[in-house]
């Protein structure tokens, strides 16, 4: 297989081609949407639908959360709800160091965890700051999950199946018994788990690396690429996630700058790759200035080689997927 046709297969695998249909169709080939707060232009899984999909409802995804019941969210990931038998044999694994770190940790807080468990049983659902300190348990100062430690009890407990996502007020996710969320599915076991799941992510991929070759699904699409088709990808996007392998297809070199000091960036803060067919043309950073309610372009990067393109078609569709208006400055 050339790098060529891995191109194409990638990008076709990936929904990118023009070819997705619908909020709930587009998360079902892709596997599973990766959820991360941070919205210099929207937030990474809005992007990625905004990405194959163009401009859409943008309530879609909260209806068919906390209403249809199509998707769940489980550890930061948007799954259908029909791989819940998957997920339910993931959330029981004991075969890494870090499910026996995990399980030493919650038998060190015994106490803690029977404690948030009969508050959610009792008076669930509950945001975390709905649930009271539980009094054995000492303050102590902690980079991510504050004093309190609440958020990282859930977050333990929906992990190991306990607790689940059952909705959100604003940015806060609203938390209840597993059992009294997730309908009763068939039991795997964890092999099989892993079996599906491979199988999944290899199929949405379309190629993969495999000491040192590249190997495509044996369903994968190598059909011609749609001409002219141009699109910005989130840094969460799954085409560009796995580094190694976007840089042997692509040869294009990518990193999230947000945590690098300003002085040392070398592209800007939130920089998305432009793909224009099967290709990656460049670099651009878009900004959503929310209370002007206006799109604006800070930074555009064209890779060695790549010939300018005109961005007016997907930054406008961009803005109207936002509701926001274009700033004039940067549009090509």
């Amino acid at each position: 297989m050339s790098t060529e046709q891995a191109r194409r297969i990638a990008v076709h695998a990936q929904a990118l081609d023009g070819t997705a249909r619908g909020v709930l169709e587009t998360v079902r080939r892709l596997g599973f949407l990766q959820l991360d707060p941070i919205a210099a232009v929207a937030t990474p899984q809005e992007l990625v639908l905004w990405s194959r999909l163009g401009p859409h409802d943008r309530g879609e995804l909260d209806r068919l959360l906390w209403e249809e019941r199509s998707l769940v969210e489980w550890n930061a990931y948007l799954y259908p709800a029909e791989d819940l038998p998957v997920l339910r044999a993931l959330m029981g694994r004991q075969d890494r160091a870090l499910d026996r770190r995990i399980e030493a940790w919650l038998k060190e807080h015994a106490s803690f965890r029977r404690y948030v468990l009969r508050e959610l049983e009792a008076r669930g659902p509950l945001l975390s700051r709905e649930i009271e300190d539980h009094k054995p348990q000492k303050r102590e100062a902690h980079r991510w999950w504050g004093e309190r430690k609440m958020g990282l009890m859930l977050s333990v407990l929906n992990g190991r199946g306990d607790v689940a996502v059952v909705g959100r007020r604003g940015k806060q996710r609203v938390w209840d018994l597993a059992e009294r969320w997730y309908p009763p599915v068939e039991k795997l076991s964890l092999r099989e788990a892993l079996h599906i799941r491979d199988e999944q992510r290899f199929r949405a991929l379309g190629v993969r690396l495999v000491r040192g070759k590249l190997v495509a699904h044996p369903d994968a699409d190598d059909s011609p690429m749609p001409a002219g088709r141009i699109t910005f990808l989130s840094p969460f996007d799954q085409l560009i996630h796995d580094r190694a392998r976007l840089e042997a297809l692509w040869g294009f070199h990518y990193r999230l700058e947000m945590y690098v000091p300003a002085a040392k960036r070398e592209y800007g803060y939130y920089v998305l790759p432009i793909l224009k067919g099967d290709r990656l043309l460049g670099r651009i950073e878009p900004v959503h200035d929310r209370k002007a309610r206006v799109l604006r372009v800070n930074g555009l990067w064209w890779e060695p080689g790549a010939k300018p393109v005109s961005l007016d078609r997907p930054l406008k569709s961009l803005a109207r997927f936002l509701g926001a208006t274009l700033g004039q400055a940067q549009l090509s």
